[in-house]
């Protein structure tokens, strides 16, 4: 199996003002494309090439080239399908707004607590919100780690994941990864979080 840099569902620059369009390029057209490029390396005619990215990264804690850029690859197109233009952004519902709720006290509660997740996470990584059969709770991860790691993650269901590399956000923030996070929560795709919650409990 080859993976294939995605194509994002909307420009670079629709994510604006909150996201900025070259940090955006720079991300998906070198970072990610990077990663997938690494990937397909990686697993060139071994074990894992017929596996999904999935399979792959169940398998893949004792691999350094594999964990590392299969986790990059995965982690990236699940971050773009995270995000949608600001105006698309409407505010979580459903089920969904119901557990976050139940498990954090409160929607501001659970934004606080994400964030905290975020910004303490030391050098790169990470921060998810995951589903364990509809229980939510937070962690975070380290590189490209994942929850989906075998031996390194969470062993839940991520669905929502905010990357705290500084090569998403230091061309516009700086070191304000605080300020990248508060904007960020602008162009969050609950609609797709919501159907990725749903999923995890079906």
């Amino acid at each position: 199996m080859t993976f294939e840099l995605p194509d994002l569902e909307y420009d670079y620059s629709d994510l604006e003002p909150h996201l900025d369009s070259t940090t955006m390029e720079i991300h998906h057209s070198k970072h990610h494309a990077g990663y997938t490029r690494n990937l397909n390396a990686a697993i060139e005619g071994g074990e894992l090439s017929n596996l999904t990215i999935e399979e792959i990264l169940s398998l893949c804690a004792e691999n350094p080239a594999v964990r590392n850029n299969g986790g990059g690859y995965w982690n990236h197109c699940f971050f773009w399908e995270s995000m949608c233009a600001p105006e698309d952004s409407t505010p979580p519902g459903g089920k969904l707004i119901e557990a976050i709720k139940r498990d954090f006290g409160s929607f501001e509660n659970f934004q606080a607590e994400f964030k905290k997740a975020a910004l303490t996470r030391f050098g790169s990584g990470w921060a998810w919100l995951c589903s364990d059969s509809g229980t939510l709770s937070i962690c975070s991860t380290a590189n490209q780690d994942n929850p989906l790691m075998n031996k390194v993650g969470c062993g839940k269901m991520p669905i929502l994941g905010v990357d705290v590399w500084e090569h998403a956000y230091y061309k516009k923030f700086g070191p304000g990864r605080g300020d990248y996070i508060d904007a960020w929560w602008n162009v969050v795709n609950w609609a797709k979080v919501e159907d990725r919650f749903n999923s995890s409990i079906q």
